[in-house]
């Protein structure tokens, strides 16, 4: 777990995903024997901060949004949320400005806002995020972060046996996405793209547990083709990977931004389940982070 450890350990707000892209490019450069088939690397200003790893002849594309919650510091002490961060007095907050690395305490007022405790002001548009404290145990994996930083962990173990497919590392979409569509712009001009995966956590519910089994998403706010997702459920059981049907009623992904583009993408969402959601204490059974990468493999080689 060491690969996933490094991950969720990086600064890598929405909007400031370049440190994250850069050590995927560094690792793709530097451990080439650990991949079956040659990947080709495509940045640049066209992606700004997304990265795209194509190997062979595509056609399905498997999305993993890199970014993360935190705080924005904004005039005095004050924070604003990224996303939708769980926000507790004396929570561990860490960053860095001009002056220097930050390590400070997250405060609440009784009327709902937030402030940072330090020895010094901090300067504004700063970004903090949750203190790494990575756990491991027989059975879990607890960290923050794990939203989606497994999410990558599975694209990039994925890629070591991908001989024909694209994983796309996006950015933003805590914070209400917008890079999904040039993304699919890129590669639908250029490749025979059918259908997206959404390589992204969810949430342990009444319906979806711990150690269960990866989660198929039969719906959340929006609604994928059935005909598409039936195909994944009878590939699931026809290769024996333990999985769980979700339906929820709210809650996104990039997967909302691939059904509203103009191009005839089927997609589905596919990930582990996860209980303390937006906290600095996620956790993931062990036997559901196996599943989602046998699932992925799998749909990745099939579909």
């Amino acid at each position: 777990m060491e690969l996933l450890k490094n991950l969720c350990e990086i600064h890598a707000p929405s909007g400031e995903e370049r440190p994250l892209r850069d050590f995927l490019i560094k690792y793709f450069e530097e451990n080439p024997k650990l991949f079956k088939h040659e990947p080709e690397l495509i940045y640049g200003d066209k992606l700004q901060d997304c990265l795209l790893v194509k190997f062979g002849k595509p056609r399905t594309i498997l999305f993993a949004h890199m970014d993360s919650i935190g705080f924005t510091v904004r005039y005095e002490n004050q924070l604003v949320p990224i996303g939708g961060p769980v926000a507790e007095n004396g929570l561990r907050l860490v960053g860095e400005d001009s002056l220097g690395p930050i390590a400070c305490e997250l405060k609440t007022s009784d009327e709902g806002h937030l402030f940072y405790d330090f020895g010094r002001g901090i300067e504004r548009g700063t970004s903090l995020t949750f203190a790494c404290d990575f756990r491991e145990t027989g059975d879990y994996i607890q960290s923050c972060y794990m939203d989606n930083r497994l999410g990558v962990y599975n694209a990039l173990k994925v890629a070591e046996t991908l001989e024909d497919g694209v994983l796309a590392f996006s950015c933003w979409e805590e914070h209400g996405g917008g890079t999904v569509p040039f993304i699919l712009k890129h590669c639908c001009e250029k490749y025979p793209i059918k259908q997206a995966l959404i390589s992204d956590i969810t949430w342990v519910t009444e319906g979806v547990k711990h150690g269960e089994g990866v989660a198929i998403s039969l719906r959340d706010r929006n609604i994928p083709r059935k005909e598409f997702v039936q195909r994944i459920i009878n590939i699931a059981k026809e290769n024996n990977v333990p999985f769980q049907l979700e339906v929820e009623g709210s809650g996104s992904s990039d997967g909302r931004e691939v059904q509203q583009s103009p191009y005839p993408i089927d997609w589905c969402f596919i990930g582990a389940p996860e209980n303390n959601v937006h906290s600095p204490d996620e956790i993931v059974h062990k036997n559901d982070i196996r599943a989602m990468v046998q699932l992925y493999e799998v749909l990745m080689k099939t579909l």
